[in-house]
């Protein structure tokens, strides 16, 4: 199955919305799912982040390890263990000269035993449900600063 792609203007220059919405350490605040973050090292490549998500009742704790960090124009983690291993990618342009951004990200996920089910049938179908939520949430807050 295709990953998922969302696309979105922000009216803010790229260097502010990477700044925001690459910073790990920030996804609870526009991501209606993460309830925490522990980030280990500089959030650079090869450093990790531990994130706590609220799926359904329970809470799943997935690492993830930076692959690209090219501020302000791309970012890219990928997730290294559990049965559900996300991956998302984000690219920045500049628009209006720079005052504003097109951004857009790519989500997929892997799965591993009981995760190979899982993506397919629950997984994939919330990104699709909940994913855009938290997109508006973030343009809402970068809009407002």
């Amino acid at each position: 199955m295709a990953s998922f792609v969302h696309e979105m203007e922000i009216a803010r220059p790229p260097d502010v919305v990477f700044g925001y919405a690459c910073d790990p350490s920030r996804f609870p605040e526009w991501q209606r799912d993460v309830e925490s973050v522990r980030v280990e090292g500089d959030r650079v490549e090869g450093d990790r982040f531990v994130t706590t998500r609220r799926i359904g009742r329970s809470r799943r704790t997935m690492t993830q390890e930076v692959t690209r960090n090219e501020p302000p124009v791309a970012w890219a983690a990928r997730g290294t263990g559990g049965p559900v291993r996300p991956n998302a990618e984000v690219v920045i342009e500049p628009l209006d000269g720079g005052t504003r951004s097109r951004a857009t990200f790519v989500l997929d996920f892997e799965g591993r035993g009981i995760g190979r089910l899982l993506v397919p049938l629950v997984v994939r179908r919330m990104t699709r449900r909940y994913a855009p939520l938290s997109f508006q949430r973030l343009k809402e807050i970068l809009e407002k600063s």
